[in-house]
């Protein structure tokens, strides 16, 4: 067991216990190992932490050197935001194409394989799943993050997901409570509000966290947004109506109650990070996520001196600070206690058994009237079926057993339409991908598009990033008359983006087009991929869907 050092007293071993700072580098800084000595207990990981499996559990270990029941937290959602995959793309798609597949099973079984190669690297508490309901279709931040519009998919995906990811050792922490997805500004940026009665929060944000809780969700994430039907005067963060009347006592959560980022400026520039970790203990909140952008020493000892301060003049009761360590100890305990009855390793993992396709083919397909796909798409025929294959077998990349599940899930979610006219490529084409500004939590450091996966079917595959109002003619003359594709992010959030396809379009109607965001835009061009998320096994399945494998 940890033996902690001498001269820490309760009170200050507890205020640091409740905080989950991070650091830089890819090994642990001298400063964190002392500050795990005195009472420090959860590390929060990022991309900038991470080089390799093996050096992430080299990392992990020398962690546990220090205090063998350290919380290794890490933002890995899979999709656009992957901290794991960094600098190549995640192996697994987000909730948005697991949503857009809509198989229970399949969406616990790519949280497994996700939770297993997380426990294999030391790491025991995922801030993740995402539990948001993306009603508002200019959301910023939330998007493809979600499992969608829908609220009933959104909780049922949001429990299997839970109970995959704990299934490998790995305690889920369901986020953004009391429901980010009906917000027009990113809490990143600052304090996005939202005015929906109670009635309406009842029946839509609030059941996919009654789904989590039911499902045994070790930790709850709170967000930083103003909800003035549940509470007109602090963001459910500092909220304690929010975090302890509606999360503990009417909902009947009992887990860890962690914050999202407090440097996130709808939090640091309205409070300021040491008066908000305050607030947010005493409004019920356990744990105390800073670190993604404010990752020293001095942020550690800010934070632990003004709790201590707080409990001494009376602003933060003593019980109140000793009962969020506990319920971080508890968890801790729960993550030593899984990882003894599994071992985890690389190989370990064995293959994954996924049920079969939902859909025509094994891709999503719309609803809509024959020859639309749903939506009335310029020279549109028809919806077909995607990479994968309706035996469940992921189509191109054989059976499902042998095959990555992350890979199977990516092209069982791409949504394509296709024109009458259109055959597969056979030469390298042109990618132009229309970059928009990538939100903090998705980062842009992580590539995206089709265009490397592309180059390894037709070597000589050129790219370019265009944005901007010349975006369209940039990337018309750039192709110089090559087989054209064009991937965009989002285009209904995006005037510039939407404009730049209509000059491809009206020059080039041959044109491929890859939607990587929330496809809410009718689909159009001479084939239409929604691949609903943009990690890298989603830029592959469609890559092979372009190629027509």
């Amino acid at each position: 067991m940890t033996t902690f050092a001498s001269g820490t007293d309760t009170l200050t071993r507890d205020a640091l216990t409740v905080l989950q700072p991070g650091f830089t580098g890819t090994t642990a800084p001298d400063w964190l190992l002392r500050r795990l000595g005195e009472g420090l207990a959860s590390v929060g990981l990022f991309g900038r932490n991470i080089a390799s499996p093996g050096q992430l559990a080299a990392l992990t270990a020398q962690l546990r050197a220090e205090r063998d029941d350290v919380l290794v937290a890490i933002d890995e959602e899979g999709g656009d935001v992957t901290r794991l995959e960094v600098r190549t793309g995640s192996s697994f798609p987000g909730n948005h194409a697991l949503g857009a597949v809509d198989d229970v099973e399949l969406t616990e079984q790519v949280a497994l394989e996700l939770g297993r190669r997380l426990a294999a690297c030391g790491v025991n508490l995922n801030w993740a799943p995402s539990a948001d309901v993306n009603s508002n279709p200019a959301n910023p931040v939330i998007g493809v993050r979600s499992f969608g519009a829908d609220t009933g998919l959104v909780a049922r995906h949001t429990a299997a997901y839970v109970t995959g990811l704990q299934a490998a050792g790995v305690a889920a922490c369901t986020k953004h409570f009391p429901g980010h997805g009906d917000t027009a500004v990113d809490s990143h940026h600052a304090l996005p509000r939202i005015d929906a009665d109670l009635s309406v929060l009842q029946s839509r944000e609030l059941v996919p966290f009654r789904a989590a809780i039911a499902a045994g969700s070790r930790a709850v994430m709170s967000a930083h947004i103003l909800v003035p039907a549940l509470d007109p005067d602090r963001p459910a963060t500092l909220s304690r109506r929010i975090l302890t009347g509606l999360l503990r006592e009417e909902l009947g959560y009992d887990g860890l109650i962690v914050t999202d980022g407090m440097e996130m400026q709808a939090i640091a520039a309205t409070y300021g990070i040491e008066r908000g970790s305050v607030l947010a203990i005493a409004a019920g909140a356990d744990a105390i996520c800073v670190g993604g952008g404010l990752a020293d020493d001095d942020t550690v000892r800010r934070l632990r001196d003004a709790l201590v301060s707080a409990v001494r003049s009376g602003e933060l009761s003593e019980e109140r600070l000793a009962d969020a360590a506990n319920r971080v100890r508890e968890l801790a305990e729960w993550t030593a206690a899984a990882a003894a009855s599994r071992t985890v390793s690389p190989a370990a993992s064995g293959p994954v058994t996924v049920s079969p396709a939902n859909g025509l083919n094994g891709s999503n397909t719309s609803n809509g009237p024959a020859g639309t796909g749903g939506a009335s798409g310029t020279g549109a025929t028809g919806v077909t079926g995607g990479a994968g294959a309706a035996d469940g077998s992921g189509g191109a990349g054989g059976t499902a057993a042998g095959a990555d599940v992350g890979l199977v899930a990516a092209r069982r979610a791409l949504t394509v339409t296709r024109s009458a006219a259109y055959t597969p490529l056979t030469e390298a084409p042109y990618v132009a991908a229309l970059t928009p500004v990538a939100n903090i939590a998705v980062g842009d450091e992580t590539p995206w598009g089709v265009a490397a996966e592309l180059a390894r079917l037709f070597p000589g595959t050129g790219t370019g990033s265009f944005s901007g109002e010349d975006a369209g003619a940039s990337a018309l003359a750039a192709a110089a008359g090559r087989p054209l594709v064009a991937v965009v992010r989002d285009e209904h959030r995006h005037p510039w983006m939407a404009a730049a396809l209509d000059t491809l379009l009206a020059a080039r109607p041959d044109t491929v087009v890859v939607e990587m965001g929330v496809p809410q835009s009718a689909p159009r061009g001479a084939l239409h991929i929604a691949t609903h998320g943009a990690a890298r096994v989603c830029g592959q399945a469609a890559a092979e869907a372009i190629a027509g494998e």
